[in-house]
């Protein structure tokens, strides 16, 4: 999520990733055990920190695949306050307000390591290499894939396979609608300045959860049998949607919980080990509602909606499948 996405009357716009490089094992570790020319840094456990959002969507998909394959060891995590100031990210959970691995205070520092001016949005997930301080990748839609990829030999013992080979084309073509009219398409609600692009950016939304809803009346998993990366990227959405989306975007044709098949598919998930366990709404009511004064500008955050709802009887076991696969739920 980046201080950097902007609304006007043509729509809101998100600006891609800045930093691109990969962790990868491909990597040409001649490079002196930096980047190579490629922009890949070595696989190598202990050496990178994840820095997150609990409120961030596109961090909380970094977190639950972290999870799910047991990366805890391999990769250590940051999270940062729901609540950004005018330098963006900012460590003010952690003692003395600074990360206690990279010794900062802002997520910039890395971005500034990195990029001397660096003059666009910091944003979350972000990969930092901790000797350095600087920053290795923004690129919030490759992390998690390589992460599955790439960080195989590091990965627990029973670790799904969040990316199948031989559904991979059927993921990323999933995953590219979920991402235009869900993920990003509450934000185009949201953001809109004009009533024809609110409306525009609505009705696309509504009919892409009509026809995941439709996908999912009788399947358990979007792709497979199993939890894949398509689940997780349509889970984020969801599980913040009567939260925040609903009122804050104006999503409002329908709450998620009036939603049957996308309700007991969100808890299912969220039942989960590694999805709910996750979640933290308070930071995500925060965040949102504090942070956007374009779009609330007393900052003002809701006490409701109640949420002891997301651990009821969802019922989706009937339509079979196995959530980890061959594998197990992460301890």
């Amino acid at each position: 999520m980046s201080d950097q996405d902007q609304a006007n009357s043509k729509g809101f716009k998100r600006s891609g990733p800045h930093f691109t490089d990969r962790i990868a094992v491909a990597s040409d570790s001649s490079a002196g055990g930096g980047r190579d020319e490629q922009g890949r840094w070595p696989v190598e456990p202990g050496r990178y920190r994840l820095i997150v959002s609990r409120a961030c969507p596109w961090a909380s998909r970094a977190i639950i695949v972290r999870r799910l394959l047991g990366l805890e060891n391999a990769i250590s995590m940051g999270v940062t306050d729901p609540i950004q100031d005018d330098k963006s990210w900012r460590f003010t959970l952690d003692e003395e307000g600074r990360d206690p691995v990279l010794g900062i205070r802002y997520l910039h520092e890395a971005y500034d390591k990195r990029e001397t001016g660096y003059p666009n949005g910091v944003s979350v997930p972000a990969i930092v290499d901790v000797p350095s301080g600087q920053l290795v990748t923004n690129d919030y839609p490759r992390i998690t894939l390589d992460l599955s990829t790439e960080w195989r030999g590091y990965q627990r013992e029973g670790a799904p396979d969040l990316y199948p080979e031989d559904r991979r084309s059927e993921i990323d073509d999933l995953s590219e609608d979920i991402f235009r009219d869900v993920n990003n398409g509450v934000y185009r609600c949201g953001f809109a300045e004009s009533q024809q692009t609110y409306e525009a950016a609505y009705q696309t939304l509504f009919n892409r959860l009509d026809v995941l809803s439709d996908r999912l009346a009788g399947q358990r998993y979007l792709v497979g049998d199993t939890i894949t990366e398509a689940d997780i990227r349509l889970f984020v959405t969801l599980v913040r949607f009567d939260a925040v989306y609903h009122g804050h975007f104006k999503c409002n044709r329908q709450k998620l919980s009036e939603m049957p098949v996308l309700w007991a598919y969100s808890r299912d998930l969220f039942q989960t080990p590694g999805f709910g366990d996750t979640v933290d709404f308070d930071h995500i009511k925060r965040h949102y509602y504090y942070v956007h004064r374009a779009i609330n500008p007393t900052g003002i955050v809701p006490l409701g909606p109640d949420l002891s709802n997301w651990h009821s009887e969802h019922g989706r076991q009937r339509l079979g499948g196995r959530p980890f696969g061959a594998g197990s739920p992460p301890l």
